[in-house]
């Protein structure tokens, strides 16, 4: 099968428009034709050369994707036909992490875009035990809507169901941009009270009609004092004064010193959002608050299905956060995204 793609073919450098073979599907494997795929932070990241990418270039980029099996291995083909969701991160499933129950840090674990050839083209191929498989009607949505749910919404709903968050606990949202507004609609779908911070007052009062019970912006008030204005806004929302669940999803320095020093009693500090830069922080706050610090690499395929129907159940909305662009646009809205002026977050459709 010939696909249609734009790939990376030098750090930094344009996207060139791409034709390349894909094989046949292994017995396990499968052919997606994309219906959309998601721009994220990690894809400038590794478009700018800052991260590098396992697989050499040239290399189509894209790792949030929605689509239609058109190809299946035999072992496979009860797929052919389906709308899918195709996870960010695919273990292998044999590993021993895998086999410990640790598929996020599986050894053979594929990421498109990364790994492979990803979802900014027509088709790509990926393995298909864990290909997420969408109900035939999607109650109003796009298929290529839903392909923020790849990274965009299932990368935050892991973060948060490891944190323990239940109900009636506070949430604090670190960062209200591609990821964190779904963050804070997730938190408040499981019953939290949720704090929004940011420092773009149009995200916030954005985000404050989509689940934050407060929003504050943190570059308008004096750093010394914003974690004594969070509890007063705790103390507002009749959220406890302590075990507060932090998410940290700006991926910025700032964002991640402002998380650490939000730490109190019995704190989690969930860190989802992704910079090489380095911070200097005392570890010992975790002990003398006996809280703790977790991280969160992708979402593993199991808890696909409950972040899926939180969508589609409208608990959480996808489209005040999305723009999707022809898939030829795809160097416009890469220079957009650079240079952070995209209010949405990208999604690009294959043109025919």
């Amino acid at each position: 099968m010939r696909a249609h793609g734009y790939a990376l073919h030098a750090p930094g450098a344009p996207l060139e428009a791409f034709d390349y073979e894909l094989e046949a599907p292994g017995a396990d494997e499968a052919v997606v034709r994309v219906a959309g795929c998601g721009l994220c932070h990690t894809d400038l990241a590794f478009y700018s050369g800052e991260v590098k990418t396992r697989r050499g270039l040239p290399l189509v980029l894209g790792h949030e994707v929605a689509g239609v099996v058109e190809d299946a291995g035999p072992r496979a083909a009860h797929l052919l036909g389906r709308k899918v969701i195709v996870p960010a991160v695919l273990p292998c499933g044999e590993c021993d992490p895998c086999r410990a129950g640790l598929p996020n840090i599986c050894a053979r674990q594929f990421m498109p875009g990364n790994d492979g050839h990803g979802g900014f083209a027509s088709h790509l191929k990926v393995p298909a035990r864990d290909l997420a498989v969408l109900p035939d009607a999607l109650r109003g949505h796009e298929l290529a809507d839903l392909s923020v749910i790849a990274d965009a919404v299932t990368t935050p709903y892991q973060a948060i169901v490891r944190s323990g968050l239940k109900a009636g606990d506070l949430a604090i949202v670190v960062g209200v941009g591609g990821i964190g507004t779904y963050g804070v609609q997730i938190a408040k779908a499981l019953g939290a009270k949720v704090i929004a911070l940011d420092i773009d007052d149009a995200k916030l009062a954005r985000i404050g009609t989509h689940g934050a019970d407060f929003t504050l912006n943190v570059q308008t008030v004096d750093p010394k004092s914003i974690k004594k204005a969070v509890r007063e806004l705790a103390q507002a929302a009749r959220a406890p004064q302590f075990g507060w669940r932090i998410f940290e999803m700006s991926g910025t320095k700032g964002g991640q010193e402002l998380a650490y020093g939000l730490l109190g009693p019995a704190a989690t500090l969930s860190v989802v959002g992704f910079t090489m830069a380095t911070l200097e922080l005392r570890l010992s706050n975790l002990m003398a608050f006996d809280a703790r610090c977790i991280g969160n690499w992708g979402c593993a395929p199991a808890l696909y299905a409950d972040a899926i129907r939180l969508v589609l159940e409208g608990k959480v909305t996808l489209r005040p956060f999305i723009e999707k662009l022809p898939l030829g646009q795809i160097q416009h809205a890469f220079e957009e995204a650079r240079a952070g002026r995209l209010a949405q977050r990208a999604i690009l459709v294959p043109e025919g």
